[in-house]
């Protein structure tokens, strides 16, 4: 099952603004999204997913094989137009950021179709931002003849610097989480092995007695020739 979890940055510093509270905010109009998904990929499939961008808006797509196999998978970028901006390479992270002039939705495609036997389990991260938003909301300012262009430019900052908190968050938590995955997988397969070579001990050891008993047994016989 695939569950997003969404960050909003700075829109709660927007909403102290009082001309946007008189308006219902929408999700379609956030300077910014977030979303972040952990998905699993069967062996030899490949599964799609859109992400509208606003024309002038950034996009940036991470990817990290969290479980499975060899540990590597591929993503492709295809934008608006249907082009592949960023082709399949098979490898344990990919990234890819652009700022889309035209706009539209953007595909993001996940290929695990090298792997034959082995699922995998990946960590999705999408992001997109408005810039533009920022120059409407200091033109609806001066409208009222408030002076925050520093407030405005600062704010712009702590925003940008927000959205860099969290891919770096996300990378962060997508290592940690591959790296646990790895440490189950290792704890496993030291505790299997321990137990096949403790009975191949235990094995081996009964049947060094076996023999050393067969190497010792005597049989007596009478005097006639017959067994005793």
């Amino acid at each position: 099952m695939t569950i997003p979890r969404i960050h909003y940055g700075v829109f709660l510093l927007l909403s102290l603004i009082p001309l946007s509270l008189s308006e219902n905010w929408a999700f379609d109009n956030a300077p910014g999204i977030a979303m972040e998904y952990k998905i699993h990929i069967e062996a030899g499939k490949e599964d799609c997913y859109y992400q509208y961008v606003h024309p002038g808006a950034s996009i940036y797509v991470n990817m990290q094989v969290l479980k499975g196999g060899d540990g590597n998978a591929g993503m492709a970028v295809r934008n608006p137009r249907g082009e592949i901006v960023h082709p399949y390479t098979w490898k344990k992270s990919a990234e890819y950021e652009e700022v889309s002039q035209t706009g539209g939705y953007y595909g993001i495609c996940i290929d695990n179709q090298f792997s034959r036997f082995s699922a995998k389990l990946i960590n999705l991260y999408m992001t997109t931002f408005r810039y533009d938003m920022w120059e409407q909301y200091t033109k609806e300012l001066e409208d009222l003849d408030i002076s925050v262009n520093n407030f405005t430019h600062s704010i712009k900052g702590v925003d940008q610097r927000i959205h860099e908190i969290l891919l770096y968050q996300s990378q962060a938590r997508a290592k940690e989480s591959r790296d646990l995955q790895l440490l189950i997988s290792n704890n496993q397969y030291v505790q299997y092995w321990s137990i096949a070579q403790c009975m191949a001990i235990v094995a081996a050891g009964t049947m060094q007695v076996f023999f050393l008993r067969k190497l010792f047994d005597t049989q007596v016989t009478t005097k006639s020739g017959g067994r005793a």
